[in-house]
């Protein structure tokens, strides 16, 4: 039997670690030990402040949650660690896994994925966000010499900018209401400007911001019959949407993208296995410890998650470190 410890937010902006004894893994099951685990920002912070909609609460379930919203709940997906129980081709090996912050857990051996060589265990935290950033740039689908806005300089807008910089011939302008962003910015191979400074007539848009003004900007600088796409995610705000003044007349195309579903366009041949190893293979490049903007330990959790949720200053990903 192991005991394990596992963070649970008891109440709105309250949590605390809980202890929990493991039954043995069973045939098929991997027995794995935590040694990082990755803060998704601004989803946490909603489930952390009780933010989430009750129309909502069955489609924001993450695997191995237990509890429910608004809590008392264990939520989490970023988890980096090693099997220490298993088949013999996983014994040993560093994996990922969608699952909240514990230090020692027991999933079945499909729900992890191998962490290559090349990605180190801190980064690799950052899986699930670039899986994120992978699908909406598949339900974006820029083309060759697109000139490329990214509303948004948080982990999920900037790995977006990130990987739309890549893309030949593409202008990538990152636009972020802190000035402090141009550096990381610079770093990703993109422009950057404040949302007063964007430039206008792009040929796409990617809103990340996570805030309706951010909205307003897409739409403002978005060129004739450009696309619009709408990847944050407002919890249970209400949000305006001005789709006065010229909207109509350049015809424009605001869609969603949600990570819950593979990108329509690669659905019939994409697993979430296979995209989710795809992340993966692209932390390979060292570009990406940018986002890494801090560590704690997991027992000083329940104050780390309180600070970020009502402050969290020039914070990308925050990393947790087991012992």
């Amino acid at each position: 039997m192991t005991e394990a410890r596992a963070f649970w937010t008891v109440a709105p902006g309250v949590g605390e670690i809980r202890s929990a004894t493991l039954r043995e893994a069973c045939a098929g099951e991997v027995l794995v030990q935590a040694l990082h685990s990755g803060i998704s920002r601004g989803t946490e912070s909603l489930v952390f402040r009780g933010g989430v909609p009750q129309s909502q609460w069955q489609a924001m379930r993450c695997p191995f949650q237990e509890g429910d919203f608004p809590g008392p709940v264990k939520y989490g997906y970023a988890s980096v660690g090693r099997v220490v129980s298993g088949p013999p081709h996983l014994l040993g090996r560093r994996v990922f896994c969608l699952h909240p912050h514990q230090d020692h857990y027991i999933v079945p051996e499909d729900a992890v994925t191998l962490v290559p060589d090349a990605v180190p265990d801190a980064r690799a935290v950052l899986t699930a966000n670039m899986e994120t950033a992978l699908n909406g740039l598949w339900d974006a689908a820029p083309r060759l010499g697109d000139r490329i806005a990214v509303i948004g300089a948080g982990v999920v807008g900037g790995l977006v900018a990130a990987l739309a910089a890549r893309v030949p011939g593409a202008t990538v302008e990152l636009i972020d209401t802190n000035p402090a962003r141009a550096a990381l910015a610079a770093r990703l191979g993109c422009r950057f400007a404040t949302p007063d400074e964007a430039t206008p007539e792009a040929d796409l848009v990617i809103h990340a911001s996570g805030h309706p003004d951010g909205l307003g900007t897409a739409l403002r600088i978005a060129g004739f019959e450009a696309t619009v796409l709408e990847m944050s995610w407002y919890g249970d705000r209400a949000v305006a949407v001005p789709l006065g003044e010229a909207f109509h007349a350049r015809r424009l195309n605001l869609r969603s993208s949600q990570v819950g579903s593979v990108a329509t366009a690669q659905r019939a041949r994409w697993s979430y296995a296979r995209r989710l190893g795809l992340a993966l293979t692209l932390l390979a490049d060292p570009v990406f410890d940018h986002f890494l903007t801090g560590d704690s330990p997991f027992g000083d959790l329940p104050r780390t998650l309180s600070r970020l949720a009502e402050a969290p200053g020039d914070a990308l990903c925050h990393v947790i470190h087991y012992n």
